[in-house]
């Protein structure tokens, strides 16, 4: 099993209830997106997922262990080795070359020697620049991270990841920084290297569109609880509604009048085929 949440709860610690209730079943290898308005708690329950943030309620089973917060510390480590996070903002150290910044996502699951050594001296540069070739990013390979763009930095922050091969991927808006063209690629390239290795993928988008486009299963997320779990193909027109307008938020380039079915919208839209 990918993961299993069951009546999970979550309170920040300035009273914001940021989850309520949560529960949701992932199997391995399945791809879903997480879609609804800023502040629904998707964030927050990527990182419940990823053992960053440790739930007040509920149950919580990551990639077969139960209960990830009652692990000792070097159990939790391994455990946080097979999976791999993308964040909306890659924490990249700014003078670090990109070889380098790649090859980290294997500091957990390198020896100790091996680990070090790579912060000196790239090991495995194939490896690195096989996994930033996808993302037409070969040619900064040697580039300190301080010299890259916004949607770059995103990238590198991907091929990390990428190169880390995760059981378990967790992506925080990872194109919020690309123009639509390039967010479609990547996303594509998320979901196809998901599909090949069996890797269990959860993304949060914004881009309602990419997640109709490229995941067969769509949650929606909404004031910290699950406002449904649905393939893609069954989400329509009134879903969307539903997810955003009490919200107050419009959808854009998805306000199609009379579409009642995720086709609809996907023609509105005019987005290449994904899957």
């Amino acid at each position: 099993m990918g993961f299993a949440l069951e009546g999970v709860g979550l309170t920040h610690a300035n009273g914001h209830v940021a989850l309520r209730q949560v529960s949701l079943q992932v199997a391995q290898g399945e791809c879903v997106a997480l879609i609804g308005p800023s502040g629904a708690g998707k964030t927050t329950l990527l990182s419940v997922i990823g053992t960053a943030l440790v739930p007040d309620t509920g149950q919580l089973r990551v990639l077969d262990q139960p209960n990830p917060a009652r692990l000792g510390s070097a159990a939790l480590r391994r455990l946080r080795s097979r999976i791999g996070t993308v964040h909306q903002a890659p924490p990249l150290p700014a003078r670090q070359r990109v070889v380098t910044t790649v090859q980290a996502g294997r500091i957990g699951q390198w020896p100790w020697w091996k680990s070090l050594a790579s912060l000196f001296y790239p090991l495995d540069i194939a490896g690195a620049r096989a996994a930033l070739e996808p993302l037409d990013l070969s040619d900064k390979l040697f580039v300190r991270c301080d010299q890259l763009s916004g949607g770059q930095l995103q990238r590198a922050g991907i091929a990390r990841v990428l190169y880390q091969q995760p059981e378990l991927l967790l992506a925080d808006e990872p194109v919020s920084a690309l123009d639509p063209a390039l967010a479609l690629s990547t996303v594509r390239l998320l979901v196809q290297q998901a599909r090949s290795s069996r890797c269990t993928l959860v993304t949060s988008l914004h881009a309602v569109d990419l997640a109709l486009e490229c995941f067969d299963r769509i949650v929606g997320v909404r004031a910290g609880e699950l406002l449904f779990d649905l393939p893609a193909a069954q989400v329509t027109q009134q879903h969307l509604q539903e997810l955003y307008a009490s919200e107050g938020q419009e959808l854009p380039r998805l306000q199609t009048p009379g579409a009642d079915s995720v086709h609809a919208i996907q023609a509105a839209v005019a987005v290449p085929e994904c899957h």
